[in-house]
């Protein structure tokens, strides 16, 4: 989402919602999920439905 937001960067996000860029960079790994709070903070930030921003796949684990 953040190149379809003008190649936004990790750390430009991570100023936006309130948390440090290696917070970002683990969430984009798949490394670390986000409080809820973060979520929805950074769906809001991206204009877009919390779903389609962040799934949940218990199966998968």
């Amino acid at each position: 989402m953040r190149f379809n937001a003008n190649e936004l960067t990790q750390q430009e996000l991570a100023n936006a919602v309130g948390v440090s860029r290696q917070t970002i960079v683990a969430i984009e790994k798949e490394k670390y999920s986000p409080s809820l709070e973060l979520a929805f903070r950074i769906a809001d930030y991206f204009n877009t439905p919390l779903e389609e921003v962040f799934s949940f796949h218990p199966d998968e684990e």
